[in-house]
């Protein structure tokens, strides 16, 4: 059985890395006990296509630190499509550009699973 712990401590730290790099109304569902797609969504919007590829950068470099290898290859999607899924197993990354964002509405569909705050003040 994977390490749920460190499985949180993973997605929070990827959610925190993208509010860092400017990752607009970053937001992380739980999604246990919720649906067996994933323990986390984290969710974000980009500025734009290239704000969007520049996230994906970072979370390449940093999943390969962690030693976490995305199951989609990297990713899913094109920036130019204005949304990227990194499914990294345990939780999965949605890089969305504002007007996709407002399309899906995931915090909408995934009402049921709970926010979980990523960042405190001694983060």
């Amino acid at each position: 059985m994977a390490d749920t712990s460190s499985n949180s401590d993973a997605a929070l730290q990827a959610a925190r890395l993208i509010a860092d790099h400017k990752g607009e109304d970053t937001v992380v569902l739980d999604l246990r006990g919720v649906s067996p797609i994933a323990d986390f969504f984290i969710i974000t919007t980009a500025r734009s296509s290239a704000h969007l590829a520049g996230l994906h950068r970072e979370l390449a470099v940093f999943l390969r630190e962690q030693g976490i290898r995305p199951l989609n290859g990297g990713h899913k999607g094109r920036a130019e499509t204005g949304w990227l899924l990194l499914d990294c197993g345990d939780f999965v990354i949605h890089l969305m550009e504002k007007e996709q964002r407002d399309f899906y509405d995931l915090e909408r569909l995934w009402f049921k699973a709970v926010q979980v705050t990523y960042w405190s003040k001694s983060s």
